[in-house]
């Protein structure tokens, strides 16, 4: 538990500069100024989660190459499903956040990993 809050801790403080540096130039309203600042620190948080599932997923694929008991390899092997059922999950509902962004026109497109915004509506 220590650990866990420990790294929970160190997490959340390198999440401090992304708020810090998430102000917008243009003058808008505050609750639409903290709306933006949460929006982007999900999308971080969204991508960070994706790269400790897919790590916890080669963690376990590692653990199983370098078993010798049956015992090892077997917990490396449930570990190992668990980490695909992460990534499945995660990819799941971030695609389902974009379909619904686009039915109901609530957002301009996804922010892909780089940052860049990829419009799914039409432009006419």
């Amino acid at each position: 538990m220590k650990k866990f809050v420990k790294v929970g801790a160190g997490l959340l403080a390198g999440a401090m500069p992304i708020i810090a540096l998430a102000q917008s130039t243009v003058q808008t309203g505050y609750i639409e100024s903290i709306l933006t600042s949460a929006t982007r620190l999900l999308n971080q948080l969204v991508v960070l989660l994706m790269a400790l599932a897919v790590v916890w997923f080669i963690w376990n694929v590692i653990k199983y190459a370098m078993s010798d008991d049956e015992d090892g390899k077997e917990k490396a092997k449930s570990q190992m499903i668990w980490g695909i059922i992460a990534i499945a999950v995660i990819v799941s509902v971030w695609g389902l956040v974009a379909i619904l962004q686009t039915i109901f026109n609530t957002g301009t497109g996804v922010q892909g990993l780089n940052g860049s915004v990829k419009t799914l509506l039409p432009t006419n």
